[in-house]
């Protein structure tokens, strides 16, 4: 398996490079050159596996032996999801009929993150690793991971990749703009290669200057960057295993068995809280696969530039003062979704059938973006895109309306971005008249990304008053007690400024004691 560019101009580089690139040197996304395609008898062949194998089954169709052998492959699965509290890793569970959760924060962040980033940490320490064992000059190779974070990235980030051999990892995070809870995670991590950046702007802002880093070929290849953000395609790989355990517990919940007629019959709908698009565009590829899935359900906040696409053809972005809305599911606070452009290629090799065409548009559209804040598609690319995928619109009023009608209905709480997601799965049923289980045959199962500690201030509000409720005893894990007093290390960005980064970047390498 090979990887290509969205813009075109690189082809035929390994999973090592690709992933240890993260962005593209023509500014794009890696792609696999093709999608692999099932094997005939994976229903069966998969129907009983844990968690770690079925993982290793979905990542080697796109990992090939010479890259990493199977052998290590199934290690550096187990050794990634250890860390996890749940057997099942992401556990799926049953709300009310016909709605399910899938529960993606039982890793050590509470996140979503942490399923793809967990395993991450541990690629790049294999393949650095790897790399220095088999230099015949005795160089040694290093790894400077550089991201941004609208709030879980950092965190999982920074815990998958604490304490790894040749690595430093620089989380930019925007001052001010994150939860508590997530701004406490990332900067009590005290480790000597972990180093935080609060810088003075939005979200965009720091992402934008993370891919202005990984553009400037001297930096780049003075440091050798390395991304964690889901530009890098391991993220989207990794994530695309927990569509799979989704179709197989809810199969096991039933009593169901996978290939049969009966399972044939049920119509698999997925809504998910949607910021950079990586999460739902995993789903995506599951579904390129072969995974059966009626629709994917693009559910975002009042920072709707997904939502928009899909009403009027056109990606503009589109901000409150110059700014981002901010809102109380802060992590999906973005003006653009860097990972869009992955299937914005798809949709123009559909149209024009030719690979380097798709590419040639994809770079259009980007400059386009970039030079006038807004591009358009044909009637024909968002027609095929609707094929798969729905798009909704969730304000904070509904998002504290979920919380408040499931914690009272169903007694189950959700953080605000899994409510995004739950209030955009109901008005899916409602607006189309499914017939859900156990007596129709659509399941929606809707992705919890975070857990409800992270965001006391959006749960808090919505159950405020509620006679018994108690966010202490019955919310908070015990991992968060006394988090927000522990002692910090970050530091200040006055402006969000390219140079001011690379500068705190470079002084902090040297604190660390790195020679450059």
């Amino acid at each position: 398996m090979k990887y290509r560019s969205t813009r075109g101009q690189v082809k035929e580089r390994t999973f090592e490079e690709a992933v240890m690139a993260g962005l593209s040197p023509d500014g794009g996304l890696f792609i696999p050159h093709s999608i692999p395609q099932l094997p005939a008898d994976w229903q069966t062949a998969w129907a009983n596996l844990s968690y770690q194998q079925l993982a290793v089954e979905v990542l080697s169709l796109y990992i090939d032996d010479d890259q990493i052998p199977r052998a290590d492959l199934e290690k550096l699965v187990d050794r990634s999801y250890a860390t996890f509290r749940h057997n099942d890793i992401t556990p799926l569970v049953n709300v009310k009929d016909g709605l399910y959760v899938l529960e993606l924060f039982h890793g050590p962040t509470f996140a979503f993150k942490d399923v793809a980033l967990q395993f991450v940490g541990n690629l790049f320490e294999y393949f650095l690793e790897r790399r220095n064992r088999n230099d015949a000059n005795g160089n040694t190779h290093r790894l400077t991971v550089v991201g941004a974070t609208s709030g879980d990235t950092g965190s999982a980030a920074i815990y998958g990749l604490r304490n790894k051999k040749n690595v430093s990892v620089f989380i930019l995070h925007p001052k001010g703009r994150v939860s508590p809870i997530q701004e406490a995670q990332m900067t009590t991590v005290l480790d000597k290669n972990v180093h935080n950046l609060a810088v003075e702007g939005t979200f965009d802002d720091c992402q934008d200057i993370v891919k202005q880093l990984f553009g400037n070929r001297a930096f780049n290849d003075k440091h050798h960057l390395g991304a964690v953000n889901s530009i890098n395609w391991a993220r989207i790989l990794a994530q695309i295993v927990y569509y799979f355990q989704a179709y197989f517990l809810l199969l096991r919940q039933l009593n169901v068995a996978p290939g049969s007629a009966e399972a044939a019959k049920i119509k698999f709908d997925f809504s998910v809280p949607t910021g950079n698009f990586g999460d739902i565009l995993a789903g995506y590829f599951a579904h390129r696969m072969g995974l059966p899935t009626n629709k994917l359900l693009i559910a975002t906040n009042e920072n709707d530039i997904l939502y928009r696409f899909f009403e009027t053809n056109a990606y503009e972005k589109q901000t409150v003062g110059g700014n981002v809305k901010e809102t109380l599911s802060p992590a999906m606070d973005i003006l653009v979704s860097s990972n869009f452009e992955r299937l914005l290629w798809y949709l123009a090799q559909s149209e024009t059938g030719d690979d380097d065409a798709a590419g040639n548009q994809v770079n259009q559209w980007m400059t386009e973006l970039k030079d006038q804040g807004v591009f358009r598609v044909s009637d024909a690319a968002v027609l095929t895109a609707r094929t798969i995928f729905d798009a909704a619109m969730v304000t904070d009023k509904d998002t504290l309306q979920g919380i408040h009608t499931y914690q009272q209905e169903h007694n189950y709480i959700l953080d605000p971005h899994t409510s995004v997601g739950v209030v955009a799965a109901d008005r899916l049923v409602k607006r189309d008249n499914l017939q859900t289980l156990p007596n129709g045959q659509h399941a929606l199962i809707s992705l919890a990304t975070a857990h409800p500690a992270k965001f006391s201030d959006a749960v808090e509000t919505a159950l405020k008053g509620v006679q018994g409720f108690d966010f202490q005893s019955q919310v908070l894990p015990k991992e968060f007690v006394g988090l927000l007093e522990k002692e910090r290390s970050v530091a200040y960005v006055e402006r969000a400024d390219p140079q001011l980064v690379m500068d705190a970047v470079e002084k902090e390498l040297k604190n660390e004691g790195i020679v450059f």
